[in-house]
C-alpha cells in the first residue's frame, strides 16, 4: 500500500498517466477505470513503455506544468499559514500539495470530453454523412469484411491478391469504424474495380451502421467468437451484429468462413460457405504446411492452379482459396492468381515466422480469441522441432465466458502437447491450468511473473531447433 501512495508522487507519474490514456486509444471512461483499479502506479508500464508522439509529449509537459503550479500554491499556502496570514493555511495547503495526482488524472481528460462535445463529434457526423454519397455513387464492386477476428488479415490478403489484375483499394491499417471509412471514402476517384472495407465492432449495431453508410457489393464474415463481451454480453449478440451486412448484400455474395463453428451454423440460405476444402465450388487438395509458407491445388473444371503462400497454417487456406476464387471472379487469370498468391506473407504479429539463434519463433501476439488459439494450437502439432515451447497470457474481453473459453484454451494448448508451457501470470491463469491438467498435460509449466523481461530476453529461454509459439499479448490495463 505505501509503495502504491508513494508511485502517486515519482517524477514518471506524468509519462504513466499518458501512457494509460495513449493504450485506452484517449478513451477517458476506459482510462479512468483503469486509473481507480490501479494499487501501484510503478507497476503500470511493465509490458510496454509510452510512445513518445508529438500528442504525448505535449500532454506530459502539460501535466507536469500543472502538477508543479499545483505543488507551488501548496507551499505558498503554508507559508502564508506559518505567518499567520492565513486561517486554515495548513490544511488547505497539505490537501493542494497532496491532492496532485488524483486532481490531475482527471483534468486530464476535460479537453478530451471538451473536443469530442465541441468539435470531434459535429465534424465527423458531416464526413460521414458525405461519405454516404461517396459509396452509394461508386460503380466499383465494395466487399465489406466483418467478423471476431481474421479481419484485417482477410483485408490485406485480398488487396494482395485482386490488385495483380485489378484497381484494388483498401481501408489502411486497422482503421475500421465510420469516420475512417470517410477519410478512407474521400481519397477515392470513382476509377476503382475494387473497394475493400473493413468493418470494426465494439457495440451492438456497428456492424449494420456501417452497411447502411458504405452499401457493400460484397461481403466476408472471417469467423465468430467470443470478443467484446463487455459490451455485446452474449455471443448472440455478436452473431447477430455480425450477419446483419447480409440484409444489404445478395445471399450468393456473403461469404461465410465455414472453420469457424459459430458463424458456420448462423449461415443463411443462398449465402457461400469457404474453408480448407474450397470456395465458389473451388476444390483444394495436396495442402503441405512448412515454416515457410503454405502449398495446396486449386480447382474447378478444368481449371487448375497450384498455389504457394508465405501465410502459416492450414487455416490459411480457405482465406486464400476464397481470395483465388473471387480473383477468378473478378476475370483474373491463372497466371495472375498465381503471382498474387505468392506475394502473399504474414502480417506482424499474426502467424509471423522469424529465426532467433536457431530457433524459429512464430509470432502470434496481435489480439487474440479461441478460434485463434485453435488455429495456432493446431499448427504447433503438425510442424515438427526438437522442442516445442508454448507462450502466452490468455485472452482479454471474454466477458461471462472468460472462465471457460480459457479453460477450453489450456485444453486446446495440451492437444498440441509442446514440452513446456509458459502463462503470464494474471487473472486468466488458474482457469489455463484448470485446461491443462483436466487434459493430463505432461510438459513442463512456467508461470512468468515480468512479461516485459521474459520477451525481451527470450533468447536467453530458447535453444537451437526450438519451436516456439507466442499467442496474444495483454496491454496493462488488464491483469
Amino acid at each position: 500500500m505505501i509503495r502504491g501512495i508513494i508511485s502517486l508522487y515519482g517524477w514518471n507519474y506524468a509519462n504513466i498517466l499518458v501512457y494509460m490514456l495513449q493504450s485506452t486509444e484517449y478513451e477517458a471512461g476506459p482510462y479512468l477505470r483503469w486509473f481507480w483499479h490501479t494499487n501501484d502506479f510503478s507497476r503500470v508500464m511493465y509490458r510496454r513503455t509510452l510512445d513518445k508522439t508529438g500528442p504525448a509529449r505535449l500532454l506530459v509537459l502539460a501535466l507536469r506544468v500543472g502538477m508543479a503550479l499545483q505543488i507551488v500554491a501548496g507551499l505558498l499556502l503554508l507559508m502564508l499559514w506559518a505567518k499567520n496570514d492565513l486561517t486554515g493555511g495548513l490544511y488547505f495547503g497539505l490537501a493542494t500539495l497532496l491532492s496532485y495526482p488524483i486532481i490531475w488524472a482527471h483534468a486530464v481528460t476535460l479537453p478530451l470530453w471538451l473536443g469530442r462535445i465541441i468539435i470531434i463529434k459535429p465534424r465527423h457526423r458531416m464526413y460521414i454523412k458525405e461519405s454516404e454519397k461517396i459509396f452509394k455513387s461508386h460503380s466499383g464492386a465494395k466487399i465489406a469484411i466483418a467478423g471476431s477476428y481474421g479481419k484485417t488479415s482477410m483485408k490485406e490478403l485480398l488487396l494482395t491478391v485482386l490488385s495483380e489484375g485489378k484497381k484494388a483499394v483498401a481501408t489502411p491499417a486497422n482503421k475500421n469504424v465510420s469516420i475512417s471509412h470517410a477519410y478512407f471514402a474521400k481519397k477515392l476517384d470513382g476509377k476503382e474495380d475494387i473497394v475493400i472495407l473493413e468493418y470494426g465492432e465494439n457495440v451492438p449495431g456497428d456492424i449494420e451502421r456501417f452497411a447502411k453508410i458504405t452499401h457493400p457489393t460484397h461481403a466476408i464474415i472471417t469467423g465468430i467468437a467470443p470478443a467484446h463481451l463487455n459490451h455485446y454480453k452474449t455471443v448472440a449478440n455478436v452473431i447477430r451484429d455480425m450477419f446483419s451486412v447480409a440484409n444489404y448484400v445478395e445471399a450468393d455474395r456473403v461469404y461465410v468462413n465455414g472453420e469457424s463453428a459459430l458463424a458456420a451454423d448462423s449461415m443463411h440460405k443462398g449465402q457461400q460457405r469457404y474453408d480448407s476444402h474450397g470456395a465458389l465450388g473451388w476444390k483444394v487438395s495436396e495442402i503441405e504446411l512448412q515454416l515457410t509458407g503454405t502449398s495446396f491445388v486449386l480447382s474447378k473444371g478444368n481449371r487448375k492452379m497450384r498455389l504457394h503462400s508465405g501465410l502459416l497454417g492450414r487455416h490459411q487456406v480457405g482465406p486464400l482459396s476464397l481470395a483465388a476464387a473471387l480473383a477468378a471472379e473478378f476475370d483474373m487469370s491463372n497466371e495472375q492468381i498465381q503471382a498474387a498468391i505468392a506475394k502473399t506473407q504474414p502480417f506482424e504479429h499474426r502467424m509471423q515466422p522469424y529465426e532467433l539463434d536457431g530457433a524459429w519463433i512464430i509470432d502470434d501476439t496481435y489480439n487474440g480469441n479461441i478460434e485463434g488459439i485453435r488455429a495456432g494450437t493446431a499448427l504447433l502439432a503438425e510442424l515438427d522441432a526438437r522442442r516445442k515451447i508454448y507462450v502466452s497470457p490468455g485472452l482479454v474481453d471474454q466477458g461471462e465466458e472468460g472462465q471457460a473459453v480459457h479453460r477450453e484454451m489450456g485444453e486446446l494448448i495440451a492437444r498440441a502437447n509442446p514440452a513446456i508451457v509458459v502463462l503470464m501470470k494474471n487473472s486468466a491463469t488458474d482457469n489455463i491450468l484448470f485446461g491443462l491438467k483436466a487434459a493430463k498435460f505432461k510438459g513442463d509449466i512456467v508461470i512468468e511473473d515480468d512479461p516485459l523481461n521474459f520477451y525481451t530476453n527470450l533468447q536467453t529461454f530458447v535453444a537451437h531447433g526450438d519451436l516456439v509459439l507466442m499467442q496474444n499479448d495483454w496491454t496493462d490495463n488488464y491483469a
